[in-house]
């Protein structure tokens, strides 16, 4: 029964629910907290509790009646990069400076980076963005972590973590270019609660990009291949680093198309991660 925020209507205010079944509780209408940003800042324990006594209300709406949106109110959303043998091979590829992204891969620190502000992600069925100023562009699929404001994992979602392999190729220090801009992230389609997840280690992640409606590039791997835990990125993450309205954590991808593929627009790039969901994102070309 994961959460989600959602709308009955178009521009209307965002909604925290709850899905039961079918259906989708209205979280604050029946006594829980009003928004994400109000969850997250509650311990675990009593969110839990609270959510308990949500999903036994009456008061849904059905699934039919509502649109699904990015699961992030007040959120920053970071990324951790190079976590996967894959994707240090692929940064190897690319860079100028290889030896960088070999170095940080067995480095005691991770990579750590600020991916989105809110207003940068995208939501089920919104577009994603690619540079246009960039020549080489790729998905990065990923598993994200939901946190509150004491670190706790709440939940996990899907996460795309879209950047410009072109401008982090050409020097690492642009890296905040390659991947910051408008809609260059994206999340959802809902949150699945942590504590109904058997295994978050062993996760199948699976990536289709389709154009013209024919499969370009599919690839998969698994959660199990990550290079470091999960616990140690949010240590680092919260290292002299406050999230009152807590933080969702992109954990890196293990799946790079090959070098002589790039995104265009008009590209549909499906992510599906097991027990967690499928997010769908059209893509499109920034102009100005």
């Amino acid at each position: 029964m994961p959460l989600c925020l959602y709308e009955v209507e178009t521009g209307a205010d965002p909604r925290l629910g709850l899905i039961v079944g079918s259906g989708i509780v209205d979280v604050a209408a029946v006594g829980g907290p009003a928004s994400l940003a109000d969850a997250l800042a509650m311990p675990l324990a009593d969110l839990r509790q609270r959510l308990d006594s949500v999903r036994a209300s009456d008061a849904v709406t059905t699934l039919d009646g509502a649109r699904l949106l990015a699961p992030i109110d007040r959120q920053e959303v970071w990324a951790a990069g190079v976590t996967y043998l894959r994707s240090r091979d692929a940064r190897m590829e690319e860079s100028t400076q290889k030896d960088v992204y070999d170095r940080v891969y067995d480095a005691e620190r991770p990579e750590l980076f600020l991916k989105a502000t809110p207003g940068r992600v995208a939501g089920p069925g919104e577009p994603i963005a690619i540079r246009g100023d960039s020549t080489w562009d790729v998905p990065e699929p990923e598993l994200a972590l939901v946190l509150n404001r004491d670190g706790e994992t709440v939940g996990y979602t899907v996460g795309n973590d879209v950047s410009s392999r072109s401008i982090e190729g050409e020097n690492p220090l642009y890296l905040p270019q390659a991947k910051v801009y408008t809609a260059a992230a994206a999340l959802g389609p809902t949150i699945a609660l942590a504590w109904e997840i058997d295994n978050v280690a062993d996760l199948a992640i699976r990536l289709i990009i389709r154009r013209a409606g024919s499969v370009l590039f599919e690839g998969e791997t698994a959660t199990s291949q990550i290079h470091r835990p999960f616990a140690e990125l949010v240590s680092y993450l919260r290292r002299h680093n406050a999230f009152p309205a807590g933080v969702v954590l992109m954990t890196g991808t293990g799946i790079i198309p090959p070098p002589e593929f790039t995104l265009e627009h008009g590209d549909n790039v499906e992510i599906a991660i097991d027990a967690i969901g499928t997010l769908r994102n059209p893509v499109v070309r920034l102009t100005a």
